[in-house]
């Protein structure tokens, strides 16, 4: 198949007008209705299989096209396959990969969703690179429901990948952009399922053949796909859950920085690490305020505290507006050029990836182990100190479990991820207690009728007792990348 290679870029409708006012796309000439129906058997085979099959009406002409899943993190790499068919059903062309993944089961694709959309496009050149822009307004239409978008799609056509970020750069003066993480086909695919409250982690796509550089690149992208679907819930409604799924993609990103810091020794990578520490304390006030409501009982305490969290959630909406689109165009381009990805300019050879892995897990398992010795006589700080270990080897085992998944290794991962998160739930319950003290400290609010019921809900030393008996049991047991 010849490969696509595209920037997604997420705006708005005021966005999409001013990029059109700005003329950026040319006029209204160039303005070209599109509408596309896409395909699959009633088990999703195609989905399933990373790969969408449509048919678009385009200039009087019915165009077939196959594509494969890529990217996810804003710059989308992906084989496609078109071809002129008759009419409105799928062609069962031998040279497509779906003709010998459905066989006969080609008979039973239907027609799923409908993405329809006004595009306006133009060729750019830049630096000596060609890139087609379009700016699209459509709706994807899935029996009763419809979902409206607003997206910008730089594709490169010839020259330095570079180019399509210094582009988007340009654009983004005239009008909000973030990083996309949906292909059409995905959008049609979501809005077929119950619509979800928030987002969590998918286990990043990682094999023993990877190189270290490619398995970070992928655990990055799944990271910042968790951020941005997050995000966008929020920045309809600013929820609990969302908040807290946006702080554990951000907390998996910074995992995933530490277990791979062998490969980004440069300022760039501690300027963005630092810039996803800022953003996850910005959601954490609005979060630490969640749990104490949740905790609070009824009654004035508890609405001063809402209240609170009420008065948190402007400098939640501040961050998405400005500085977390930022980064996260800046982490995507750091992500696709960086200089970790050139050999001659990294690190020496690194070891195959299994070897990296289990080394670097190894590395954050002594370093919690070494952390927890007599958990029960830590301080405050300590303990945060350790909880944010267990975290980073949380998350760091569960990106690489995939790299290690005999029938043996599967046991103990289990066994080994649950008594992991015993430890974190233990000295999360912790910190919550000494965050809601000086939470409730800062706002005036300790000798509040009730304050005294709230702290005493956490049971501080049953608390350390259980995370004292749950740090010994998770380091009694076999790492299972040993």
């Amino acid at each position: 198949m010849p490969i696509e290679m595209e920037l997604k870029l997420d705006t708005t409708q005021a966005g999409s007008d001013a990029l059109l006012a700005a003329g950026i796309a040319g006029d209204a000439q160039n303005d070209i209705t599109l509408e596309a129906v896409y395909f699959d058997t009633p088990d999703r085979a195609l989905h399933r299989n990373g790969l969408s099959l449509r048919i678009r009406e385009e200039d009087g002409r019915a165009i077939q096209a196959v594509k494969a899943a890529g990217g996810g993190g804003g710059l989308f790499t992906r084989g496609e396959w078109e071809c002129t068919v008759d009419g409105p059903w799928p062609v069962a062309d031998p040279a497509l990969p779906i003709a010998s993944l459905l066989g006969a089961h080609f008979a039973d694709l239907a027609a799923l969703f409908t993405v329809r959309v006004q595009r306006r496009r133009r060729r750019i050149e830049v630096d000596g690179s060609v890139i087609e822009l379009a700016i699209d307004r459509g709706e994807v239409l899935a029996g009763e429901r419809c979902e409206r978008f607003h997206e910008v799609e730089l594709e490169l056509v010839s020259g330095q990948r570079g180019a399509l970020f210094d582009l988007a750069r340009q654009f983004e003066l005239t009008a909000p952009l973030r990083i996309g993480v949906l292909a059409k086909a995905e959008r049609g695919y979501r809005l077929l399922d119950a619509l979800a409250g928030a987002i969590r982690a998918e286990p990043p796509a990682l094999s023993p053949a990877m190189a270290p550089s490619a398995a970070f690149a992928a655990i990055v992208r799944s990271c910042l796909r968790q951020y941005r679907l997050n995000e966008e819930i929020l920045l309809r409604q600013p929820a609990s859950e969302p908040i807290h799924q946006a702080r554990v993609a951000l907390r998996r990103l910074r995992a995933a920085f530490a277990l791979f810091k062998a490969l980004r020794d440069e300022p760039e990578s501690a300027v963005l690490d630092r810039g996803l520490r800022d953003l996850a304390r910005t959601l954490g006030e609005a979060r630490d305020l969640d749990v104490l409501c949740r905790q609070a009982p009824a009654g004035a305490l508890r609405d001063a505290l809402a209240q609170a969290r009420e008065a948190a959630l402007p400098a939640v909406a501040a961050a998405l507006a400005g500085p977390a689109r930022a980064l996260m165009l800046a982490l995507a381009q750091w992500l696709d050029e960086g200089p970790w990805r050139d050999p001659a300019a990294g690190p020496a050879a690194l070891p195959p990836l299994p070897v990296f892995a289990a080394a670097a897990l190894d590395r954050l398992h002594r370093k919690a182990r070494r952390h927890g010795r007599h958990l029960a006589r830590l301080d405050d700080e300590a303990r945060h100190r350790l909880r944010k270990d267990a975290k980073t080897l949380r998350y760091a085992a569960e990106s690489l479990a995939g790299l290690f998944d005999d029938d043996r290794q599967r046991r103990q991962r289990k066994t080994f991820l649950k008594a992991l998160q015993r430890l974190q739930d233990a000295l999360g319950a912790l910190n919550d207690s000494v965050v809601a003290g000086q939470r409730l400290t800062a706002m005036g609010l300790a000798d509040a009728p009730q304050a005294e019921a709230l702290l005493a809900a956490w049971d501080h030393e049953r608390l350390i007792e259980e995370a004292a008996r749950a740090h010994r049991a998770l380091f009694a047991r076999k790492p299972f990348w040993a």
